[in-house]
């Protein structure tokens, strides 16, 4: 036991002195930072980002075989645990999770940067890139993350619940590199890359979601774009976060996981109604087909000899984002997937929310291309140069675009606070020698750790460069993931199936 807290000691202290300097870093040195950052991503996109791809792919290969597998029926907890959750609540917890403000945040903004600006070869503002902008947009919130997250959520929550092993990403290697190795250098290392990335991605989630708010109180009662006002919101969230996480997942994240998708459900439904209902039906049909037909060619697509600069910025930089919030979203479907079945586990993660995902940018992406006659090409390209407004903007053409953007705000703060109560759940979880419910005061610390930081980089501007930066530095975890695949055969392979 003394060795276990002593590794609980070393992985807390050491990933948030690490989290400390980066943000310090972002904070005083703000330029070299960013020029570091950018270096870094840059090196890895264009020298790595085959691999990117590559492991994306066998993500989603190797959920799709487990599913149908004879390992599919396996329990992720004993033969004759029963889910603790309902499965709207289930799937509301971890689609609030996984990805909920980012649909609001581009569910506009991405299919209008694809249509006016897309890959070398196709005409701005044509046919082929309103396609080519659905097949995109679809490509990168669909199937691909939702694989990316099933690999740690499943190999974590077998470990967990069926081998009774504690909730810290190093256990999932346990069949790998045995438990004593685990419980030294190679399990802090990992544990503590675990908590950086995380502490990263979700601190510029806070930052760019706090923006977002913003820009949408501005656009609907005139409230400045000040950093006062942002410093405020920021507050108002942290509040609201850290005590909805204290109170616990059966209470404040399982109430608010509800009350987003009841939210997000009906302000789909009114922009299906009032928007251009037509256009939308036939870009989900369309955008779903060309999807499905490319998926193997779109998975791998990256040239030898032309420019990779569209797919760099956009594809890799998605793939290394998802990777990047793996190790927390991961943790967190997990925490939240007792006694489902691996079958269950895969459709009920990867299936119903990459299909909620083509809806949502079916609905919203439409909404946006549709204006391309009303309001010009360069209307629209001005409108994709500042997605926290892009979308009020394009409600602000529709009937009722004063309530949807009222309920956009409200979904905001709803998925903004369910992201971040998540996040610090799973950090004192990390923390905490896996104790799947962790101390409120580990919890209240990381929380006003990961508001502070998106503060001080909204203070100093450095938030584009941490969220760089974080990308670059969950490259590792491609290797991390790979690697938990073959432990979870191996585990498998001892089943009595």
């Amino acid at each position: 036991m003394n060795n276990i807290k002593q590794k609980d000691n070393k992985v807390f202290y050491i990933s948030l002195a690490l989290s400390i300097i980066v943000v310090l870093w972002g904070i005083i040195g703000q330029t070299s930072f960013a020029n570091f950052a950018n270096s870094l991503l840059g090196f890895l996109t264009n020298n790595f980002g085959w691999s990117y791809l590559i492991s994306m792919l066998l993500f989603v290969v190797f959920a799709i075989f487990l599913a149908f597998s004879k390992y599919g029926n396996i329990k992720l907890g004993p033969d004759d645990s029963k889910p603790e959750y309902s499965n709207a609540s289930w799937f509301a917890m971890l689609f609030g999770a996984g990805m909920g403000i980012g649909l609001v945040f581009w569910g506009v903004a991405e299919p209008i940067s694809h249509f006016v600006a897309p890959v070398a070869g196709i005409e701005p503002g044509t046919v082929e890139a309103a396609d080519f902008a659905m097949k995109s947009s679809f490509m990168h919130w669909g199937f691909h993350p939702w694989a990316n997250y099933s690999i740690i959520g499943l190999a974590l929550a077998y470990f967990q619940f069926r081998k009774g092993k504690p909730g810290l990403i190093s256990s999932i290697f346990i069949p790998l590199f045995g438990e004593e190795r685990v419980n030294g250098s190679i399990g802090k290392l990992i544990d503590i890359l675990a908590v950086f990335a995380t502490v990263a991605g979700v601190a510029t989630s806070l930052g760019l979601g706090t923006l977002q708010i913003n820009s949408g109180l501005n656009y609907l009662f005139n409230i400045p774009e000040t950093i006062l006002i942002q410093m405020i919101i920021i507050a108002i969230v942290t509040f609201l976060f850290i005590w909805t996480a204290v109170t616990g997942i059966d209470k404040g994240i399982k109430i608010l996981g509800d009350i987003n998708l009841y939210l997000a459900f009906g302000l789909l439904v009114l922009v299906i109604i009032l928007g251009p209902t037509l256009v939308i039906i036939n870009n989900f049909t369309n955008g779903l087909g060309q999807y499905i037909n490319d998926f193997i060619r779109d998975s791998l697509s990256i040239s030898a000899f032309g420019d990779n600069s569209w797919l760099n910025s956009w594809r890799i930089f998605y793939w290394a984002w998802w990777i990047a919030w793996a190790p927390f979203v991961g943790s967190f479907i997990a925490r939240i997937s007792k006694g489902r079945t691996i079958k269950e586990f895969i459709a009920g993660v990867i299936l119903a929310p990459a299909l909620a995902s083509v809806v949502w940018f079916s609905a919203f992406g439409s909404l946006g291309i549709n204006l391309a006659d009303k309001l010009g090409l360069e209307s629209l390209s001005i409108a994709a140069q500042a997605p926290e407004t892009a979308l009020f903007q394009v409600l602000a053409e529709y009937p009722l675009g004063s309530i949807l953007s009222l309920i956009t705000v409200t979904l905001l703060c709803t998925f903004f606070i369910t992201s971040a109560n998540s996040a610090t759940f799973v950090l004192g979880m990390f923390t905490s020698e896996g104790n799947l419910n962790p101390s409120n005061n580990k919890k209240i610390l990381w929380g006003l750790i990961q508001s502070l930081f998106a503060a001080a980089l909204l203070l100093s501007g450095g938030l584009e460069a941490l969220q760089t930066a974080s990308v670059a530095a969950a490259f590792p975890f491609i290797f991390v993931m790979l690697l938990a695949m073959v432990s979870l055969m191996k585990a498998f392979k001892e089943e009595k199936i």
